[in-house]
């Protein structure tokens, strides 16, 4: 297992740097002149070529990307044109709300789609079968941002229980900063009236995420538990006369729950891209508004920056599922 682990470990640093020289090509070869946009309508051409200069746009891409690469290194992500602040302070500070949400919304679906999953399979064909069901087709075919809208108008405006937008009132303070989480800042200090604010700001946005993977583990946990089911040695400890519920929750769950990882941790890197149309419906401060301000404003580095990031933690989280298999699949463990 230590030697499966040092080999994926091993994997992730020429996956970043392919992932990198990509980005950073594309991103280069986009339409568009960013140094013009951020030098402003009235700037003069020489005006331009020093603020080209300044950020080192003047050079060969393959100079530009190999400064960036040994940036990178030293803990230098270059500069945001339109912000002037370095990408990797800027990355800091809106990563925490990005993450927060997305692991609400992670905790929201798997919380809910595992044991929804196991009962569809356990009264399959029956009323509560065809319900999860329903509500799985429905959480995939309905866009993100759609949902956002639908509860919006239900929550907000028709039944007034939650906040429209924001990640925490603007007139209240929010808790001292401690992880950038404002709901574990506010247990950390204490401050019972900050959590139960930013616990009713981080309902909508992170029940809008999770119906899409909530709707996937349901129907794969269902799916799996059904295969497990008609096992040859579920059948054998049926007739040996162990109880159910055992079988079910000792044996079948742990077997039917291999698949459902990968789906989970597939879902990570999903999440993390796809905050962008709900951070912008609920005007959460995320890396997903962050980057879409960067990408209407063609600000390179802010781009490259957070997809590094976002592949950093899918491949972290895959490492983490690789390492749950573990638990589950005691063969694993031997490898």
């Amino acid at each position: 297992m230590s030697r499966y682990v040092i080999r994926r470990l091993l994997l992730i640093l020429p996956m970043l740097i392919g992932l990198t020289m990509l980005i950073f090509a594309i991103s280069r070869l986009l339409p568009g002149d960013p140094v013009a946009l951020a030098a402003g309508p009235n700037a003069t051409p020489a005006v331009i070529e020093s603020v080209r200069a300044e950020f080192g746009l003047d050079r060969p891409i393959a100079v530009q990307y190999w400064s960036y690469l040994t940036g990178l290194v030293r803990g230098d992500w270059g500069v945001s044109i339109f912000t002037r602040r370095p990408v990797f302070e800027d990355i800091m500070t809106f990563l925490p709300a990005t993450l927060e949400l997305v692991i609400a919304a992670l905790a929201i679906a798997i919380v809910l789609g595992i044991p929804l999953g196991l009962g569809a399979a356990v009264w399959r064909n029956g009323a509560f079968d065809y319900l999860t069901r329903t509500v799985s087709l429905a959480g995939i075919a309905m866009p993100r941002f759609f949902l956002a809208l639908l509860f919006q108008l239900f929550f907000v405006s028709w039944l007034n229980l939650l906040p429209l937008s924001g990640r925490f009132p603007l007139i209240e303070i929010p808790p001292p900063e401690i992880t950038g989480f404002y709901t574990i800042d506010s247990v950390l200090a204490r401050d019972w009236y900050a959590l139960g604010l930013s616990l009713r700001h981080l309902a909508l946005p992170a029940l809008a995420m999770s119906l899409s993977p909530l709707a996937t583990i349901i129907r794969m946990m269902r799916a799996s538990t059904i295969e497990v089911l008609q096992q040859d040695y579920v059948l054998t400890e049926r007739a040996l006369g162990l109880s159910y519920q055992l079988i079910l929750f000792k044996y079948v769950l742990k077997n039917a729950m291999t698949s459902t990882l990968t789906v989970i941790g597939l879902y990570i890197s999903w999440l993390l891209g796809g905050t962008v149309l709900v951070e912008t419906v609920f005007d959460w401060p995320g890396l997903g508004l962050y980057a879409t301000q960067a990408i209407l404003s063609q600000d390179f580095m802010p781009v490259v920056g957070v997809t590094l990031v976002i592949a950093i933690i899918y491949l972290v989280a895959m490492l983490g599922v690789d390492l749950l298999y573990g638990v589950f699949n005691p063969k694993v463990r031997q490898s």
